[in-house]
């Protein structure tokens, strides 16, 4: 196995500078950290990470929380960290929060308290009060993906903007018939970003003179299928069929694309629909969507983390709070409502 003293000579530095440019910790001129790259690429060497952690006191592994894994955009948000972080050098120790409160418990009180992380990246995660207390008390940088929290280093997208944003849309567009697909009790338990898209489509319609009905509400997994069955309900079983549905995921709004596909019901003629997120199917099923840009929370995320762990002279702290952009796109899925009053199919007609 090729060493550092190998490397150190082969670059024609001595050991510690090898360790400075490889590690990024110290300073090295931008020449020198090249010719000890290339020297390492040259002879193969490649850090130990057990060596790197016991000389830096750093186990260049940094945890990140999720309340789930499945949907899209925790996988894409987690694709950003995980890029960006190995481009410096560090890996991800992942973290999913289980319903067992038992299981949730050991996670902030012993896993976490294991200190086999440099700092934690928490996603969308509403955590109680206790569970802040044992993350902020682990004594590593936390930066949270969510609400602003006065321990925690946060950015956040605005997400009851988000639904009224969304919402808004449709009204512009003249409908006042406004269905929406929001999230089932469980799935909103561990983050409350669904609960507050609800409260941004309830007070679009409010401040448009419209009354929300409970009965244009319908839950579901955030998932197409979920979305399409939830679909289903809102346009076969309400006395007076929506004109549109404001989905708060993408994926519910292509599965209720699909339903109404299924009844015969024409996109964007006879039903809006309009999603959130930033999905890449949106595209490919011109899906009206507020555009989170996920990967770039990642990103942004581990970028911050970075900043935290190894300040630069020349950047400023990051701050304690960050409002992070997202931008309504408007494809062919949203138009004016019919001028007749629709009527729900027959929902045995396509069966």
């Amino acid at each position: 196995m090729v060493g550092i003293d190998e490397v150190a000579r082969a670059a024609g530095v001595s050991t510690a500078t090898v360790s400075r440019a490889l590690s990024g910790r110290g300073r090295v001129s931008a020449a020198t950290r090249m010719r000890v790259e290339q020297a390492a690429d040259r002879l193969g060497y490649v850090v130990q990470a057990s060596a790197s952690s016991l000389a830096s006191g750093r186990t260049r592994s940094i945890g990140v929380l999720l309340p789930l894994l499945d949907p899209w955009f925790f996988s894409t948000v987690l694709g950003g960290i995980a890029d960006s972080l190995a481009q410096r050098g560090y890996d991800i120790t992942l973290y999913v929060l289980s319903h067992d409160p038992a299981a949730r418990a050991a996670m902030f009180g012993t896993f976490l308290r294991r200190r086999r992380v440099d700092a934690v990246i928490a996603v969308s995660i509403d955590l109680a009060e206790a569970e802040s207390e044992a993350l902020v008390g682990v004594g590593v940088p936390v930066v949270r993906i969510g609400g602003a929290h006065p321990h925690m280093t946060s950015l956040a997208v605005d997400d009851e903007a988000v639904g009224a944003l969304a919402s808004s849309h449709l009204l512009q567009l003249g409908h006042r018939i406004i269905a929406h697909i929001g999230a089932l009790p469980q799935f909103d338990s561990d983050f409350r970003v669904p609960s507050q898209r609800r409260r941004g489509y309830e007070r679009a319609l409010r401040d448009a003179g419209v009354a929300p009905e409970n009965e244009l509400f319908e839950a579901s997994d955030f998932t197409i299928a979920g979305g399409a069955a939830a679909a289903t309900r809102l346009l076969t079983e309400r006395t007076e069929r929506p004109t549109a549905i404001f989905a708060a995921s993408d994926e519910m709004a292509v599965g209720a694309m699909l339903t109404a596909r299924e009844l015969g019901i024409r996109v964007p003629e006879d039903l809006s629909v309009v999603g959130v997120d930033g999905h890449e199917l949106g595209a490919s099923f011109r899906l009206t969507s507020i555009d989170q840009f996920p990967r770039e929370q990642g990103v942004r995320a581990a970028e911050t983390v970075l900043d935290l762990l190894e300040p630069r002279p020349t950047t400023d702290a990051p701050p304690p709070h960050t409002v992070l952009p997202f931008e309504l796109v408007v494809r062919a899925s949203t138009a004016p409502p019919p001028s007749a009053p629709p009527t729900p199919p027959d929902p045995l007609a396509w069966q």
